[in-house]
This record gives structure tokens, sequence and C-alpha cells, in this order.
């Protein structure tokens, strides 16, 4: 897969572009705070139907506008395919793939796939549970249409027992129609249980070889999920608790508190590793995210790194460089110079300022985007 091209309209500090990617390597330099990031947070958004940084669409939009349009034209095993996006201010998104609109945003998943990768990224390992179960359902949702639509029926369940929860600290007769509402989160939960188990082993099976190759052979790392109640426990588990969640009006059981360990020779690293440990786990861990798509969609991803390199140290770098291969890149760093003494192949490089971006050409002059 492929991103041949890129308009923006009213995107962050972005007016008007129009940009043509090449298939291989491309480079996006410029000073901070230009505009570098909110080109791939784009990109992001059409694969995803959210912003990396978590942003609202409302935000997204340029000041004193009240829409913003973005539109990748794809080239996806040999056919072409677009991708409409239309930001509002004050209402929902609006989508459509080849012109036609999609009923739910969630319909786009799995269209484009990309890895993102920045620097915040390399505390993956080292953060709260929260940041893991991001990352796997992320990758999942891109992967599996039936995971995205458990999950998205698990959530709105829990959301709406947490509600009643909290009415039965009002109307204690409720309490009677929790019933109902376990019985459809735990039938949703043992499915999501199943699939991250599933999940866990794959990219397990993955992710020991590259951070063997990655470590120089020191370390086996291991990828071990951590499901907070076992799927043929849930209801027990559920009923013992239910008073605890009528007290602290929320859910307190199942799979939206689920972890996963990274182990490096048998040591829990969360915990226990250094920070040049996690920070190669994490890498370890996106350069799986590849090969696991690779795998699933007999594709290759879109790979967008964001300033990350800067952040590794020179072999980390060069076992990235080099891990790529035929996957389309783009690349956001402040400077040239990093790149000078790398093997690292530059296909295109564009030069960010001010909302304004210019292809480098041979010669070195600029030539405007638009």
């Amino acid at each position: 897969m492929v991103i041949k091209s890129l308009e923006l309209s009213n995107f962050r500090n972005f007016q008007l572009l129009d940009m043509n990617f090449d298939k291989k390597t491309n480079i996006l330099y410029g000073d901070n705070a230009q505009g570098k990031t909110n080109i791939l947070e784009a990109i992001y958004l059409c694969a995803t139907t959210r912003s990396h940084r978590g942003t609202k669409d409302k935000d997204i939009v340029a000041f004193e506008e009240q829409e913003a349009h973005i539109r990748i034209f794809l080239d996806k095993k040999g056919d072409e395919v677009r991708i409409d996006m239309h930001l509002r201010k004050n209402g929902s998104k609006g989508i459509a793939i080849d012109g036609q609109k999609l009923k739910r945003a969630s319909q786009l998943l799995g269209v484009m796939n990309v890895v993102f990768f920045s620097p915040e990224d390399l505390s993956i390992i080292k953060n709260g549970p929260a940041e893991r179960r991001r990352f796997v359902d992320m990758e999942l949702c891109q992967l599996d249409p039936v995971y995205l639509r458990d999950l998205n029926s698990y959530n709105k369940i829990v959301n709406q027992r947490n509600r009643l929860l909290k009415d039965i600290s009002f109307q204690p007769e409720l309490a009677g129609t929790l019933d109902v509402w376990d019985m459809q989160l735990a039938g949703y939960a043992k499915r999501i249980i199943r699939r991250r188990t599933a999940f866990a082993q794959e990219l397990d099976s993955i992710i020991r070889e590259v951070h063997e190759s990655l470590s120089g052979g020191k370390e086996r790392l291991e990828v071990i999920y951590e499901p907070h109640v076992k799927e043929d426990e849930i209801e027990d588990r559920m009923k013992k608790n239910r008073e605890r969640d009528i007290r602290l009006k929320q859910t307190t059981t199942g799979p939206h508190r689920d972890d996963f360990a990274f182990a490096a020779n048998g040591i829990d690293i969360r915990r226990f590793g250094s920070q040049g440990q996690q920070r190669t786990a994490a890498l370890s861990l996106k350069l799986s995210e590849i090969e696991l798509v690779k795998r699933v969609t007999k594709d290759t991803p879109l790979l967008l790194l964001d300033d990350v390199l800067s952040e590794l140290d020179s072999s980390r770098q060069n076992y990235l460089l080099n891990s790529i291969g035929d996957v389309q890149t783009i690349v956001t760093c402040t400077g040239l110079d990093e790149f000078v003494n790398s093997r690292f192949e530059i296909n295109r490089v564009f030069h960010v300022s001010k909302g304004q971006v210019a292809v480098q050409t041979r010669n070195g002059h600029p030539e405007d985007c638009q």
C-alpha cells in the first residue's frame, strides 16, 4: 500500500496544501512548530478516524474557520482508493471512500493501515496499562472488523452499566436490572479476551526474533497477556463484585482493566528494566507491528516516524532504518544533517515552514507543493 498524494484545506496551520509522495522514503524537515507533525496527523486521522494527539475535531480546524478537509489518494494492491474526510467545528466528521459516504466512521478502519512511531511511544512499556491497551486495541481495530464491533459494543455496555450503577444509589430497586447488562457484557468480554489472547501470541512469535537481533542476541523478549479476569470466570467475578460496583458506581471487572507484560530474559521490564531496555523493547514492538500488518493484510503498512530518530542512538537508528525495507515511510526531523552519515536512502525531501511545504529538488532549490 502506498499513499500517492495528500490534500488539505483549513487543517491546523495549512490553509491549502497539495503534495505528492514518493513510494519509498519521504523526509519532512524544518523547525519545530511549522506543521510537520500536522501532516502526519492528517494521514493518521484518515487511517484511524482519530488524532494521535487525542485532539478533538473542533480543535483541528484552522482558527476562524468552521470546516477542514482531508483528501488522500492511495495505491492499494494496484487499485486507486480515495479517502475524503470532512471535519467540522460544530458537528460530527463526514467520511467518504471513492465518493461513497460512510454511515459510521468505524467503517474507515482497515482501509489504510499505518504504523505511527513518535518519541512518546518509547515510553509505552513503562507507562500505565491504558497505554498498552490502547496500542493493542488500535492495531486490532485496523486488522479485525469483528474485534472492532465487539470492542465498541463492550465499551457502550460498560458506559451504560456505569450510568445504571450511579442511578442505583438514588433508586435501589434498579439493581435487579443489572443482570441484563451483565449477561451482555460477559458475552462481549469473552470474545475480546479470546482475540487479545490470540493477538498476544502472534505478536510474541514476531517480537522474539526482532528483539533478539536488535539486542545482539543478548535478550529474549516475551509478550504476555494479563487479562484482568479469565474468560471462564467473568460471570462469577461480576456477581462477586456487584456490591463493590454499586458502592464505587463503576464496573470493576472486565477487559477494560487488562494489561500486557514484556519480559526480557524472564524479567518484567515494565518495573525492573532499565530505560535502555524499555526503549529497545518499544522499538521492537513497533517493528513487530509492521511485520504483523504484513502477515494479516498481505500488504505493507505506511510507516510514520515523527521526530523519533533523534531519540534513538546510532545503533538503534541503523537497525530501524535497515528494517524499513519495502515499507513507504514518511519521516519528520528538524534538519537533514542527521541523515548524512547514515545508510538512509532519501527519495523525496520536503521543507516545511509556517504552513507551507516545498519539494527540495536535486539541485537544492525548493518548489512549492501548491
